[in-house]
C-alpha cells in the first residue's frame, strides 16, 4: 500500500489544487562520471543565461545546492502492480536535441533510473519511489525518445532457494 502525505491527499481530494507532482529521475550508468538528475517541473530558475530551470532536492543524497535536478519535457508513465508481470515503466522525452539522440545510443550497457514522485511545494518529502529500474529498449524518432524501463524479473529465482548442507556451510555443521 502507498502511503500520501496530508497535502498530497489534499491536493488528491480537491476538486482544484496548486499542488503539482513532479517526477525526479536519477540516471546512473558505469561510463557516467556522476548520475544525470532530472525533473519533470521548472520549479525554480536555476541559471539565467542560458536560462535553466529545474527543481532543488535532497532526494537520492543530492545537494539541493551543487546538485540540482535539470528540467526537461518529459512524461512518465510509472510502474504498475501487476500480480503476473514485472513493474514497468515508460518515460517519453521530447527529442529536441541531436545531443540527447547521440547520449541514449552511446552507451552498450542499459543505465539504471530511479524516479521519485514528490510535491513542487515539498520536494524533499517523497510521495512514491521506484528505485533499480533499467532501461530494456529506447525507441527513437523525430519528435521523441521513449525509454522502457523494467525492474529484474524476480520470479526467475529458484525455489526452494540453496539448503543449508554441510557441503553448501561447513560452519553450521562443525
Amino acid at each position: 500500500m502507498r502511503r500520501l502525505s496530508l497535502n498530497a491527499r489534499m491536493a488528491q481530494d480537491a476538486p482544484a489544487t496548486g499542488e503539482i507532482e513532479v517526477a525526479l529521475f536519477r540516471i546512473s550508468h558505469p561510463e557516467l562520471a556522476a548520475p544525470i538528475l532530472l525533473s519533470t517541473d521548472n520549479t525554480e530558475r536555476l541559471q539565467v543565461d542560458p536560462e535553466i530551470y529545474g527543481t532543488r532536492s535532497s532526494w537520492g543524497g543530492a545537494n539541493p545546492v551543487t546538485e540540482p535536478f535539470l528540467w526537461i519535457i518529459a512524461s512518465a508513465v510509472l510502474p504498475g502492480d501487476a500480480d503476473d508481470a514485472p513493474a514497468t515503466a515508460q518515460i517519453v522525452l521530447e527529442n529536441l536535441d541531436s545531443a540527447m539522440v547521440e547520449l541514449v545510443l552511446s552507451v552498450t550497457t542499459p543505465p539504471d533510473i530511479d524516479i521519485a514522485i514528490v510535491l513542487a511545494s515539498s520536494p524533499d518529502l517523497i510521495e512514491e519511489e521506484h528505485i533499480g529500474l533499467q532501461v530494456i529498449s529506447a525507441d527513437i524518432n523525430a519528435g521523441e525518445i521513449v525509454l522502457s524501463l523494467s525492474r529484474e524479473n524476480t520470479d526467475l529465482e529458484p525455489f526452494p532457494p540453496g539448503r543449508l548442507t554441510k557441503l553448501r556451510f561447513p560452519g553450521l555443521h562443525s
